[in-house]
C-alpha cells in the first residue's frame, strides 16, 4: 500500500450522532477511538468546531472535517478519514442548502465520500417543504456525481441519515405510517429514482434483501429500543462497482438502551477495495 492510499480491505462506517456534544460525553469517544474503520461520516452533529472537544474536532489518527449550520444548534455533519483529502467540498450546489450543515464531500484517491443528513420533514409543514426541495436539487447533483466519478474512474459512496424508509420491510409499524414523513409514497417513489435513474445501490439491502431491518433509529419514547420498534433510515448509497465490492454490513446496536449515546446506530460496511489504476 502506498502512500496516501486506502486499505485493501475498506471499512467505512456511519452514525447520527443526535447531538455531538452529548454523544461524547455518553460514548462516542470511546466508539471512534476502538473503530477499525477507514471512514467515519457523522450527522446531526448540531455544534460548530469551537464548541466540541479536541478528540471530536482532530481525534488522533484522523484527518476531519466538519460542516457545520449557520443556524446554531441545528444539523452538521463531519467526515473522519485515516488518509488525508485530495479535496474537501461543503454542499452540493444548491444556495439554500450550501451553509445548511447537511451534505460533505470528501475526495479520497479512487473514492468519494460524502454525508449526508437529509431533512426529516413533517407533513403538512414548511419542514415538508424544504425536505421536498432538497430532493428535488439533490438527485440531479447524484446523477452529475456518478458521471465525473466515472469518468475519474472513482467510486462513490454518500452515506448517513437519508430520513426515508424505502419499503415495508424498512420499519417496523409501517402500516400507522404511511402517512407520515419518512414513508409518504412520494418519498419512497423518489429514493428509489436514486436507485433507478441515479444507478446507485443500497449496500446493506443489496447484502440482505429480505428483512426486516435491520433497522438503525430508535425513537426514545416508549419501548421502541427494547421492542426493536425502529426505522432503515441509516444508509450507504453507493456505485455499482463499489457495491460489488461489499464482502459485510452490520448495525452496531448498543446491547441495552442504557449503553447508548445516540438514538441511531453506527452502519458499517467492509469492502474488498481495489484501487484505481
Amino acid at each position: 500500500m502506498g502512500p496516501g492510499s486506502l486499505r485493501s480491505v475498506l471499512t467505512i462506517s456511519t452514525v447520527n450522532v443526535n447531538g455531538m456534544r452529548a454523544a461524547a460525553k455518553k460514548g462516542f469517544v470511546e466508539w471512534l477511538a476502538a473503530s477499525e474503520a477507514d471512514v467515519v461520516a457523522c450527522q446531526e452533529v448540531r455544534a460548530e468546531a469551537s464548541q466540541l472537544p479536541e478528540e471530536v474536532v482532530a481525534p488522533m489518527g484522523w484527518h476531519a472535517h466538519h460542516a457545520a449550520c449557520s443556524v446554531k444548534g441545528r444539523n452538521g455533519v463531519s467526515v473522519y478519514t485515516r488518509v488525508e483529502p485530495l479535496e474537501v467540498r461543503v454542499g452540493f450546489g444548491e444556495p439554500e442548502f450550501e451553509e445548511s450543515g447537511r451534505y460533505l464531500e470528501v475526495h479520497l484517491p479512487g473514492l468519494v465520500v460524502a454525508s449526508l443528513y437529509l431533512p426529516s420533514g413533517d407533513v403538512g409543514t414548511p419542514r415538508q417543504e424544504e425536505k421536498e426541495r432538497f430532493m428535488a436539487a439533490f438527485l440531479p447533483y447524484l446523477v452529475e456525481l456518478r458521471g465525473k466519478a466515472e469518468a475519474a474512474g472513482a467510486e462513490v459512496v454518500v452515506m448517513g441519515d437519508w430520513n426515508i424508509a424505502h419499503a415495508e420491510v424498512d420499519l417496523k409499524n409501517w402500516r400507522t405510517n404511511r402517512k407520515n414523513s419518512g414513508f409518504l409514497p412520494e418519498e419512497r417513489e423518489w429514493l428509489g429514482r436514486v436507485y433507478s435513474e441515479a444507478g446507485y445501490v443500497d449496500v446493506q439491502r443489496k447484502l440482505d434483501p429480505e428483512g426486516p431491518g435491520p433497522y438503525t433509529w430508535w425513537s426514545y419514547r416508549g419501548k421502541a429500543f427494547d421492542n426493536d420498534a425502529g426505522w432503515r433510515i441509516d444508509l450507504q448509497v453507493v456505485t455499482p462497482g463499489l457495491a460489488e465490492r461489499a464482502v459485510s454490513a452490520r448495525v452496531e446496536r448498543a446491547e441495552s438502551y442504557e449503553a447508548r449515546w445516540s438514538d441511531h446506530a453506527p452502519l458499517t460496511v467492509t469492502y474488498d477495495w481495489e484501487p484505481p489504476r
